[in-house]
């Protein structure tokens, strides 16, 4: 996958997820107080993203990808718990979920080939 396609993926991913998050906000209950765990993690993907590529090193560049990972995964984490919780917004978040784990596939295959070989 090319630099600017996981830019920009992540970026719309935050997008959505920000809305989404309008979206729990305004409607109270369960929702509104996970929104404040999800919009944190959920933007926080494509930041690291966006602040690997100006790292200082190979081992720095790799570092902050981790860092990205652990983001998304955060954020699957809290879909998981408003699919569970909130069965009403499920068609709503399971699109959110299903391109979160892709971005998990995408981050962790670019960590992977950044390593040295061994």
């Amino acid at each position: 996958m090319a630099k600017k396609d996981i830019q920009e993926r992540t970026l719309n991913f935050s997008i959505r997820i920000v809305n989404l998050c309008k979206f729990l906000r305004e409607n109270g209950g369960t929702g509104y107080d996970l929104s404040k765990q999800l919009i944190r993690s959920g933007t926080s993907i494509g930041a690291n993203i966006e602040e690997a590529q100006n790292a200082e090193s190979k081992p720095d560049f790799i570092h902050k990808m981790n860092i990205s990972l652990k983001e998304a995964r955060e954020t699957n984490y809290w879909l998981k718990i408003l699919i569970a919780t909130e069965k009403k917004l499920e068609a709503r978040l399971l699109p959110l979920l299903n391109e979160s784990n892709e971005l998990i596939s995408i981050i962790h295959a670019i960590i992977k080939n950044s390593k040295p070989q061994k």
